[in-house]
């Protein structure tokens, strides 16, 4: 079974697909669908383990990439605004064994991977160039990766490169988490700790359906440049800080087409990238979003 990048499933033999028109439901497909079902169940509490901060804390930290981007433009450390570039990838395989179900993804996953990440961000100017693979084979961090002492010793042991670059591990997280990243303010505080974390299965053509197009990759990227869920604030007037993503109350998941939480605000952005939404809906990124990761890779990631 596959899914197109506009909502509908696309599976060998009959499935029964909502907007996708009338078609005969077969035990086989029935079992994938069940499947699919309890995927999106186990991701339904929090699919993304970023941390999410409160109104103040974001208001906060709004107020000091103002300051920072000011005393950076002021010191002279950079003359313009980047507006896009290449990103180089350490991508770091965390493994209990070989084989894909230990988590030991092929060099075909990781590429695609990339692939996918440049056809979400290529149109804003961005892309992505894969440097190096490495595999480490150690259960414990395979399975205890979202703990913060074992994430520590990865990123410690594997990390690469500076503000710029992108570093991406995959693994096992516990907790029903589909990944998480750190933010490009947080890099001076802690550089070691920069960079993305993926479930293992989520990479193209792995197993955790509807979420295995490469998709949970693209969000947290998203955070990695700077950008919030699209539902970080609520209704609230600021919400994610990009004026041109309509507020939405709460994360949406599968499709739901005309969710609209928010009726000031317009529909929910059910297709943003920073939704919670099933990796077949996901396919946009706003002008406003776009903006934003620009200012915040050149205060924060920028290496003049």
């Amino acid at each position: 079974m596959t899914m197109n990048r506009r909502g509908c499933l696309i599976a060998v033999g009959v499935l029964a697909v909502a907007g996708c028109g009338p078609v005969e439901i077969d035990e086989e497909a029935a079992e994938l669908g069940s499947a699919t079902a309890e995927l999106r169940q186990q991701f339904a509490h929090d699919r993304c383990g970023t941390h999410k901060p409160t109104v103040a804390e974001a208001d906060a930290l709004d107020r000091q990439f103002v300051a920072d981007q000011a005393a950076r433009a002021a010191s002279g450390d950079f003359t313009t605004q980047v507006t896009g570039g290449t990103i180089n990838v350490y991508f770091h395989v965390i493994r209990r064994g070989t084989g894909v179900s230990n988590g030991d993804v092929t060099d075909t996953m990781i590429q695609n991977q990339i692939s996918v990440l440049n056809g979400a961000y290529n149109s804003r100017g961005w892309s992505f160039n894969l440097v190096s693979t490495d595999r480490t084979t150690n259960s414990t961090w395979f399975t205890g990766c979202y703990n913060t002492t074992y994430e520590a010793q990865i990123k410690n042991a594997l990390r690469r490169g500076t503000a710029d670059d992108l570093n991406i591990y995959s693994c096992s997280p516990s907790g029903g988490i589909l990944g998480w990243a750190t933010f490009p303010w947080s890099y001076a505080g802690n550089p070691k700790n920069d960079g993305v974390v993926v479930l293992y299965s989520s990479l193209p053509g792995g197993t955790a359906s509807p979420y295995n197009l490469g998709d949970t990759g693209t969000h947290e990227v998203g955070h990695w440049m700077g950008l919030y869920h699209t539902f970080q604030g609520g209704c609230s007037v600021n919400n994610d800080y990009v004026s041109d993503t309509p507020a939405e109350q709460s994360p949406a998941f599968g499709c739901p087409v005309g969710r609209d939480t928010c009726s000031s605000s317009g529909q929910d952005p059910i297709r943003n990238f920073m939704d919670y939404t099933d990796d077949s809906c996901m396919n946009t990124f706003t002008a406003g979003q776009d903006a934003r990761m620009d200012s915040y890779f050149t205060t924060y990631r920028y290496l003049k």
